[in-house]
């Protein structure tokens, strides 16, 4: 049954008010050559036939996990934003729960209390996490949260120009050279590690240094552990950030790594931005994050999303309520500080309830496991001849290799055998066309093409390990 609640002269009246003759002139800012002329090539199918289909469908898929021994499976090793965790059965049975179906929006709290606690439990685990003073929600991912900081900065400080780490996420960089588009004066410029990149991986600060000579800079965004799983030095990179007079904010794509390193706020962060889907759900092929985003106290006035916040009634019974928004849905657009006008709840949740779970001890806990996964990776893989570190630094989960041969060549030919050895550091879509200049005027190149970035935590064993490698060591020699 289809679902069309205008009666034709409902779309009548509507198209008389807006002055337009049809439904069709709607759509005449649309080039004729990208509209479709014909209806689709759709065979409409009843239920029983419609769950076969897609059941063939499935069956040609090999879902991609960290252990060999799973029937059915591919040996995953992929990360390179969103790193696989294994997510307890537990999360998505609670997420069920009715006191979670409440309203879609928290605006009257009588009747939003599931949302609004949910909520609030969120930002409390992100502020404690990035140990900042404040959390907001409703962040669209780490991207997006990484862009709404850089433009929280420029209204904290006036200033129109930033720095960005080149190691931080390309895809994080393209976001915020994105929503830079749309905002006028506004630039940002790229730094890299020393020499295009250093033997470490880690941010060369005397390029730091000189971009921050000019004066003009609102903030500087900086990731660890970076896009190659390398653990900045952060209160060096923070001192001098600050000592120019600008902030600094601490871009993170793995959540899991502050179990086992001091938190962005402890190191000198002003903000902290990050994904946090893989704690909440196991990755897929496009769909939802969830972006974190912290800061200290003072700044709250001018943090994008929203903030749920604790109180009481007249009864004196504890209660949440919706403190600030200052979302464009809620307030004059001129003066919202985001017009992001969405929610990520469902993700959010997701991530509260696996923290939960985790609890304090379980979270440190999970992640010395990932850490010593990692580095038993390290030394296994790098055994193999021809087979190298590319980078010296301290890394969490994350690590480049550097190969004998073309990263993609090698990528290309383990995924015919169900292994997904990682992801190549030039691999396409990665970074754009045109890169942005760095702070001395030149023009930034991703990092060798021999470069795998490989990623490993616990869903990962001891033996899918050694076939990552006796399979690099057949494809390499």
């Amino acid at each position: 049954m289809r679902y069309i609640p205008h009666t034709d002269s409902d779309v009548a009246r509507m198209l008389r008010v807006i002055g337009k003759p049809s439904v069709a002139s709607l759509f005449e800012h649309i080039p004729t050559r990208l509209r479709a002329d014909r209806p689709l090539a759709i065979e409409a199918l009843d239920e029983a036939r419609l769950l076969a289909h897609l059941g063939e469908l499935a069956a040609g898929s090999r879902p991609g996990t960290g252990v060999p021994e799973r029937e059915g499976g591919a040996l995953s090793f992929l990360g390179a934003g969103v790193t696989p965790h294994h997510i307890p059965t537990a999360v998505d049975m609670l997420l069920l729960r009715s006191e979670w179906y409440t309203a879609y929006t928290p605006y009257q709290p009588e009747i939003s209390q599931g949302t609004l606690t949910a909520v609030f439990e969120f930002q409390t685990m992100v502020s404690e996490m990035y140990g900042l003073g404040v959390a907001n929600a409703s962040m669209y991912d780490g991207a997006t949260a990484a862009a709404e900081a850089l433009m929280m900065a420029e209204r904290l400080t006036s200033k129109s120009r930033s720095l960005l780490a080149y190691s931080l996420h390309p895809h994080y960089s393209d976001t915020i050279h994105t929503y830079l588009r749309s905002q006028h004066g506004h630039e940002a410029a790229s730094f890299a590690p020393a020499l295009g990149f250093g033997a470490d991986g880690r941010v060369d600060q005397a390029q730091l240094a000189a971009g921050l000579r000019a004066g003009d800079i609102g903030c500087v965004v900086v990731q660890s552990p970076n896009f190659f799983g390398v653990v900045e030095d952060l209160p060096a990179l923070a001192k001098l950030t600050h000592d120019a007079g600008a902030l600094f904010v601490v871009a993170n794509a793995e959540p899991l790594a502050y179990g086992v390193l001091a938190s962005p706020g402890e190191m000198g962060a002003d903000i902290a931005v990050g994904e946090g889907l893989g704690l909440s759900i196991p990755p897929s092929l496009g769909g939802p994050g969830v972006g974190l985003f912290a800061a200290k106290p003072e700044f709250v006035r001018q943090i994008p999303g929203r903030l749920v916040g604790e109180t009481t009634d007249k009864d004196g019974r504890r209660g949440y309520v919706l403190t600030l928004a200052t979302r464009e849905q809620h307030i004059r657009r001129e003066k919202a500080t985001s017009n992001i006008c969405t929610n990520q709840g469902l993700i959010a949740l997701a991530f509260t309830i696996h923290m939960s779970l985790l609890g304090r001890r379980g979270y440190t806990e999970l992640a010395e496991l990932n850490l010593s996964l990692a580095e038993h990776a390290k030394a296994t893989l790098t055994k193999v001849p021809g087979v190298t570190l590319a980078l010296s630094g301290p890394t969490f989960n994350e690590f480049v290799l550097r190969l004998p041969r073309s990263s993609k060549e090698v990528v290309e030919v383990l995924a015919t055998r169900g292994i997904y050895a990682g992801v190549p550091a030039r691999a396409p879509g990665l970074y754009r066309k045109e890169t942005p200049p760095s702070v001395d005027g030149s023009k930034l190149t991703p990092p060798d093409e021999n470069w795998l970035v490989v990623a490993v935590t616990e869903a990962h064993n001891q033996s899918s390990i050694a076939r990552l490698r006796d399979a690099l060591a057949e494809v390499c020699k």
